[in-house]
């Protein structure tokens, strides 16, 4: 019996001494903290991270600040995560030029990366990430350029208040290209990074525009935040009736409003899925050696407009849409 006691303590400090040493540091680089879709994403990442830290493992949400000075300060994230010596790296890659550099010194310095909501699957297999998880910016943009041709809209703005983003640019030309094959069209109007979130600006903006030209009859903003705004502009601008209002994805606000039938759709990402699945991959990839056979994995895009509405604003009351 006594020795059957110590085989089975031998086991577990077996057991215990593999987790620790497979256990996975983690780090996810994320957006601002005033930036309500990447809350949603921090609700992924805390669901996670209880398996994560099961394992023995960790994981570090690390965040921008603002988006006043937006590529340095992701690439400073970067540098902060390869500092901390983590074993794997979940990044948005929003930013390219700047960033690339960045993330190969990260898996020259032994980290596992996946790229998350920004940069596709073919950026993946460039910088030799383990895979991309999140949408594919330029057929979400495509998806809602088709969705303002069949309700007969022919002059949409897409409103981008973080130019030079490269998944916000693949949105914006998605819509164009969704819209143009049908006999419409979308230009892009672009407002400075320090205006996100400043919903006087946004509205200004939008309402002047409505004004200069009469024509435009859609709107479509880079985020929910912003589609809060251009609905206080089109309203100041007197073209609540005409104007139809889209947004890529999703808040409480933006909801009501399609419920209430004052926006038209909004274009659903699943963020919280995006989080979820890249941090429980990369945690899985490093402690068991896992991979999946699916290259990318796409979380989007859907549409959520009066036909789905019910079953979306369900999610949002368990916070994960």
């Amino acid at each position: 019996m006594k020795s059957m006691k110590k085989m089975m303590v031998a086991v577990a400090a077996l057991a215990f001494s593999a987790t620790t040493a497979l256990a996975a540091n983690i780090a996810v680089v994320g957006g601002s903290n005033d930036d309500a879709f990447w809350n949603l994403i921090k609700k992924g990442i805390d669901d996670a991270r209880l398996s994560v830290e099961a394992n023995g493992g960790t994981v570090n949400y690390l965040r921008l600040v603002n988006y006043d000075n937006f590529a340095p300060d992701v690439v400073q994230l970067i540098r902060t995560a390869i500092s901390q010596k983590v074993d794997g790296l979940v990044i948005p890659n929003w930013v390219p030029e700047a960033e690339d550099p960045a993330i190969k010194d990260a898996m020259a310095a032994g980290i596992k990366v996946i790229l998350m909501n920004a940069g596709g699957a073919e950026k993946a297999k460039e910088l030799g990430a383990i895979n991309y998880v999140g949408s594919d910016e330029y057929v979400a943009g495509k998806a809602g350029g088709d969705y303002f041709a069949s309700k007969g809209k022919k002059n949409v703005i897409c409103v981008n208040t973080i130019p030079g983003a490269a998944n916000l640019e693949a949105r914006c030309k998605g819509v164009a290209d969704g819209i143009g094959e049908k006999g419409g069209k979308s230009t892009q109007l672009p407002l400075p990074s320090s205006s996100f979130g400043n919903a006087t600006a946004v509205a200004e903006a939008i309402k002047a525009e409505l004004i200069k030209d009469e024509s435009i009859d859609g709107v479509i903003t880079i985020s929910a935040g912003d589609a809060d705004s251009a609905a206080i502009g089109i309203q100041q601008a007197g073209k609540g009736e005409g104007t139809m209002l889209g947004s890529f994805d999703l808040n409480k606000a933006g909801l009501d409003r399609i419920k209430g039938g004052s926006q038209g759709f909004a274009i659903d990402q699943q963020p919280y899925l995006q989080a979820y699945l890249a941090v429980s991959l990369l945690a899985a990839h490093i402690d068991f050696g896992t991979n999946l056979p699916t290259f990318p994995v796409l979380t989007g895009p859907g549409i959520v407009d009066s036909s789905n509405i019910d079953a979306t604003l369900n999610g949002v009351a368990k916070g994960a849409r």
